[in-house]
């Protein structure tokens, strides 16, 4: 730096020189982010809502819901692996007669069973939860399931698995002007549930007149650990709200605290979130009031402050409902929605993770 007669700080065309070459070595540091789409060619006009799950080491199963638009009545849940690096063709994995579907999740139980559960009916507000299973990695699957009314495992993120094999999952409920989370847990490895809840958002917020048609409230929690036996749970607000909401749990996912505002902003859209061997969570959400653009990840070490380190979307659009693990080899492996035209796969190499 050099002072001018003025006071000022000029910089130097040396020192610009070398900033830029800083920035050029600290990005070459960071590794390759690959991002391809989970199939060029989609088999439907419009697709949304992607869950993904590790096979095996190396090998992943996404799905989606997929037809003509959400809520119409060819709306089926289709899915793909990815083996070798590539992307397979996607099939159709489950189709109920005349009626659409919604929100598959998949996910592995304690004993190895990979689950698929997804939600079916004319709306949100009227819908039901089926579910199948296959005992090899998504090859054969059971015959589709109905759950009882009322149930519905989890509602559109990946459920916790404890330790002992217990399952802890977020569920939600949209009825009319009112939004609210509830958690199903399993002890028999998916096979029943019970239900606890209801987690709603307390203080003047709730409070607040509504118009006719809105409606207000939290759904689509995704929980992790935070600190020995405490449990918490991120979920997506309505817009009057504005703000991903949180709660707690100290015993295993039964008793929760009432949800309150964090400091990140979200547009009604949903979340995902993973806590990493290492004890850090990182997020990934819509940092906005308004859009389902832009789509980022943030970073945090207690779960209270987070620092948004990288955006994997920033063009007008949407880039919605996430769906993130982390795989065996350590990293991020992320899928969602783009445009509701096609389904987006994103690895985030764990050394990118600040």
């Amino acid at each position: 730096m050099v002072r001018s007669g003025r006071g000022r700080h000029l910089t130097t065309p040396a020192v610009l020189g070398f900033q830029a070459i800083s920035l050029f070595l600290f990005l070459t540091r960071l590794e390759a982010q690959p991002m391809e789409f989970v199939a060029e060619r989609m088999p439907t006009e419009s697709c949304h809502a992607s869950t993904i799950v590790e096979l095996q080491p190396g090998r992943f199963l996404a799905a989606w819901f997929g037809g003509r638009a959400e809520g119409q009545s060819d709306v089926a849940i289709w899915g793909a692996k990815r083996e070798g690096g590539h992307w397979q063709s996607p099939r159709e994995l489950v189709r109920e007669p005349q009626m659409a579907s919604y929100n598959p999740v998949l996910f592995h139980s304690a004993d190895g069973v990979l689950w698929l559960y997804y939600k079916f009916g004319p709306t949100p507000e009227t819908w039901s939860a089926g579910r199948r299973y296959s005992l090899d990695q998504g090859e054969n699957w059971s015959a589709v399931e109905h759950l009882p009314a009322g149930l519905y495992g989890p509602i559109r993120a990946k459920p916790l698995l404890l330790e002992d094999g217990t399952i802890v999952s977020g569920s939600s409920v949209e009825s009319y002007q009112s939004w609210a989370c509830w958690i199903e847990r399993s002890t028999d490895h998916g096979r029943t549930w019970t239900r606890h809840g209801p987690i709603a958002l307390s203080g003047d917020v709730a409070l607040k007149p509504l118009r006719r048609g809105e409606s207000r409230g939290i759904i689509q929690p995704v929980i992790v650990p935070i600190a020995g036996s405490r449990l918490r749970l991120y979920a997506r607000a309505t817009s009057d709200i504005g703000r991903i909401c949180m709660a707690d749990s100290t015993d295993q996912g039964m008793i929760w605290s009432d949800a309150r505002p964090t400091e990140l902003p979200n547009p009604n859209a949903g979340i995902d979130l993973v806590r990493l061997k290492d004890g850090r969570l990182v997020l990934i959400y819509n940092h906005s009031t308004l859009r389902r653009t832009p789509l980022n990840l943030a970073v945090s070490r207690d779960g209270d402050h987070w620092t948004s380190y990288h955006v994997l979307e920033t063009t007008p659009g949407e880039y919605s409902y996430p769906a993130m693990i982390q795989g065996t080899d350590g990293d991020l492996h992320i899928t969602y929605t783009w445009n509701r035209k096609k389904i987006k796969y994103v690895r985030e190499p764990l050394s990118n993770i600040p």
